[in-house]
């Protein structure tokens, strides 16, 4: 027969051990509720960056001066679009760029696009581009227009092509999509094009950036 003593250390014994237990859930319980409103935060800081996405084509050529220009657009008979629409809003992504403007884009033929990278770096924007090399020379493209602008324009030297079409604007905005810089690709082909703040994946497309830049330095290629 167990004693009352006996039954009283068991009793003691167990709501020790209950307490025990209950304050390590407590604790735990804690740190993941901790933890999963860090989470949120993150979450919702991330939220509050650009997260749009553009597709085309647009049914008109959005009017660069008007959306983007000094003094706007003074042409009365303008043939070009004064409503906003994908390109409008990719104009003003770049035209936003304050410190640093990373292109890396497989062709770029757009003439429009290509003023707006040259308008960048007169107002003492780091601009780089980086392009495919086959693609230099063809009909429209705007590669040697940069370069007597001034720009800094690397392309690759291999038989592979450099299809990448992504920017990285001031390394807090990034653009990626389908979309080449190209007339056809405005208003004739089904493209998209998004823009995105998260750092993480901002990041991740800078890295990449500085590795291709590094890699098609002509003083290591000869």
């Amino acid at each position: 027969m167990i004693s009352f003593s006996s039954r009283w250390v068991k009793v003691c014994f167990g709501a020790i051990t209950f307490g025990a237990v209950s304050e390590l859930v407590y604790f735990t319980y804690r740190k993941y509720k901790r933890r999963k409103w860090q989470t949120n935060q993150n979450e919702s800081e991330s939220r509050k960056v650009t997260e749009e996405v553009l597709f085309f084509p647009d049914d008109r050529v959005a009017c660069k001066d008007y959306f983007v220009g000094e003094d706007g657009c003074n042409n009365n008979d303008c043939r070009f679009t004064h409503f906003p629409n994908s390109l409008s809003r990719l104009y003003e992504f770049i035209n936003g760029a304050k410190g640093r403007l990373d292109v890396c884009v497989f062709v770029i033929c757009c003439i429009d696009l290509a003023d707006l990278l040259i308008a960048a770096h007169k107002r003492h924007v780091l601009v780089r581009v980086i392009s495919d090399g086959e693609q230099t020379e063809i009909t429209g493209s705007q590669i040697w227009n940069l370069r007597k602008a001034g720009i800094a324009v690397r392309t690759n030297k291999s038989s592979f092509l450099m299809h990448h079409k992504f920017v990285v604007i001031d390394d807090q905005l990034l653009l990626n999509g389908s979309f080449n810089w190209t007339r056809q690709a405005i208003s004739g082909n089904q493209e998209n094009l998004m823009a995105l703040g998260n750092k993480r994946i901002v990041s991740l497309y800078t890295n990449e950036f500085e590795r291709l830049w590094n890699a098609f330095d002509p003083q290591k290629n000869g």
